[in-house]
């Protein structure tokens, strides 16, 4: 592809969810990647999902996305968290089998029409005042675009660590990128550094598995795509372990050759608060007798073993002393040892609500470059990315401007992005449901009935997709229907009654013929209908609040209690609305509140 509409800079979640997005569009790509056949690769756990991700993913596929599908595909066990709780904050979690994901995905990509893969090495942005119109690759050849999306993860500047021993990669024994920062600086970008890591491989053939307790999946059955099928993958057995003092007595003698604890500490960058490595859980955490492992395979025909909880960069020797006073393990071998990779990232705040950079026209950055974690904001980045790119390059006829927004509102991933580009981050930031104030319209479950039709309007959701949907929402509408009319609504209400099945059965109401994810999505709808009402209420008064509009010639400088710096960001932008005026980084809630309370 000679001159492609969009270029596409790296291969993995984020990279591939914003290709394809845009080839399915109807822009031509070109995805460029370091290593052709790393495309799709899981460089850390083998799993998609978990609590608030799973959310994400969900989304993704109610878009049209592809992170869903692949994983429904390639599952090998599935699980539900926080089933105890309710249903705005209960997720999902996939096993999946890693080579066969990677597979899949690199199919899918290779397969995909309007989408080329070069390999190489893009080490610049090329702009023409403030317009991006390509990228210059490292032997010297420029490729002409009209946007560029950059997708690089932990590529920038890559620098692994295990014990003293430092290396420039990007991981997963890939080389790092070292040439594009500077030119993300160049055009404005401010740069961070932030730490991530993995745990040590093992092989499954040295492990006691007999000692260990199971840990089997909640439902064989489960699935994140709205349209299925489940994966028909045999389900594997995960088990259980736990450290030891012996183990924490191993790490502590092994402290002193940890490039972040030892005397000649070389990591000073930021790691995952909540996803930390096994020396930072014995160093914070001196009270703790024992932390919990899972063993979980990567797949079905690797013997390589992933012991989630793990994470280290301590020397080799040190990790294998440490995991042989563990239950089970005490004969372990390891297939490679575990690292600590610190890597370059840009500050979110440089960017819009679409991903957009601030400084470069059609430029766009998404996923852990933008300061997160996890292939599943990697990839709701990307797919939000990818399609902006593309309005960029084409507006959307259907669509009021050439920026795709979602509300805080409508779904996660707007919580995700409002989050990164009003507020930044100072650490690898994790999706929770806990981050999502208006989480129980925004449950796993109605996803498709928020952002099907969106995704629809936009050109991502084919017919085969939208007939399913037509057909579940009438189905779910006639159900509630039925449920009013019958007053089995207002039984589900009640303690004794949790669903439209017992509800119609204590009311002698005949059920009317309805699938079992029907059933339960009238059920949800009855139990939570006056909260969810509340919530709307709410969300329908912050919108009016979002949208009301700012004059062109407002003299913010004569609003008494407004910051200086404040008056300059809303002098400079000139905000259309107030909400425009929130996004704003370094935007504060006293600010927004003087500036309403001007407007009426």
């Amino acid at each position: 592809m000679e001159h492609p509409q969009i270029v596409v800079v790296g291969g993995g979640h984020a990279g591939i969810e914003a290709c394809l997005a845009a080839a399915r569009l109807g822009r031509s790509v070109l995805l460029i990647t370091l290593i052709e056949g790393g495309i799709g690769r899981m460089p850390c756990n083998p799993a998609i999902g978990g609590q608030g991700k799973g959310h994400l993913v969900r989304e993704i596929d109610a878009l049209g996305g592809e992170m869903a599908l692949v994983t429904d595909a390639t599952s090998i066990q599935f699980k539900y968290l926080n089933t105890r709780k309710g249903l705005a904050v209960r997720s999902s979690r996939a096993q999946v089998d890693r080579h066969l994901y990677q597979r899949r995905m690199h199919h899918t990509v290779r397969t995909t029409p309007n989408l080329s893969v070069l390999q190489g090495e893009v080490v610049g942005v090329v702009t023409e005042g403030e317009r991006t119109t390509g990228v210059e690759l490292a032997d010297g050849s420029v490729v002409r675009c009209e946007a560029v999306i950059i997708t690089t993860g932990t590529y920038l500047r890559g620098t692994l660590h295990t014990g003293m021993t430092h290396r420039s990669g990007g991981g997963n024994g890939a080389p790092a990128a070292g040439q594009l920062s500077a030119s993300l600086e160049r055009i404005g970008h401010r740069l961070g550094r932030l730490k991530t890591g993995t745990v040590p491989r093992l092989d499954g053939r040295s492990i006691h598995w007999d000692r260990l307790p199971l840990q089997v999946g909640d439902h064989p059955g489960g699935r994140f795509s709205f349209l299925g099928p489940a994966s028909s993958l045999p389900q594997v057995r995960c088990r259980t372990t736990a450290t030891s003092e012996r183990t924490h007595a191993a790490i502590r003698e092994g402290l002193r050759h940890s490039p972040l604890y030892g005397e000649s500490a070389v990591i000073d960058s930021t790691g995952p608060r909540y996803c930390p490595s096994i020396e930072d859980k014995i160093v914070r955490f001196p009270h703790k007798t024992m932390h919990r492992l899972f063993l979980e395979p990567e797949g079905l025909s690797t013997r390589e073993i992933y012991p989630n909880g793990f994470s280290t960069s301590l020397p080799a020797a040190v990790q294998l002393t440490a995991l042989r006073t563990i239950e089970g393990l005490e004969d372990v071998v390891v297939v490679r040892p575990g690292y600590a990779i610190e890597y370059d990232f840009a500050d979110p705040r440089d960017l819009n609500a679409g991903l957009q950079s601030r400084m470069a026209e059609g430029l766009f950055l998404a996923g852990q470059i933008n300061g997160t974690t996890g292939y599943e904001e990697a990839a709701a980045q990307g797919l939000l990315a990818g399609i902006n790119a593309a309005l960029h390059v084409k507006p959307h006829a259907a669509l009021e401007g050439s920026c795709f927004t979602v509300g805080r509102d409508e779904g996660y991933l707007g919580v995700l992005v409002d989050d990164l580009t009003t507020r930044g981050t100072r650490e690898p930031y994790r999706m929770f449901t806990s981050r999502a104030e208006w989480r129980l319209v925004l449950r796993e479950d109605n996803a498709d009935l928020r952002l099907t039709p969106i995704g629809r309007k936009l050109g991502l959701v084919d017919d085969a997709r939208w007939a399913l949907f037509e057909a579940r929402r009438e189905a779910i509408a006639l159900g509630l229907q039925w449920a009013e009319a019958t007053k089995v609504a207002l039984q589900v209400r009640k303690p004794e009654t949790s669903d439209v099945a017992s509800a119609a059965e204590a009311l002698g109401v005949e059920l009317p013929a309805m699938s079992d994810e029907v059933a339960e999505q009238v059920s949800t709808q009855c139990r939570y209908a006056p909260y969810i009402k509340r919530q709307g209420a709410e969300i329908a008064r912050l919108r009016e609040l979002t949208d009301m509009p700012l004059p062109a010639d407002f003299d913010y400088g004569t609003l008494h209690g407004l910051r200086g710096e404040i008056v300059q960001k809303l002098t400079a932008d000139r905000p259309a609305t107030l909400g425009e005026a929130a996004r704003i980084p370094g935007m504060t809630p006293a600010a927004i509140a003087l500036l309403a309370g001007r407007l009426r």
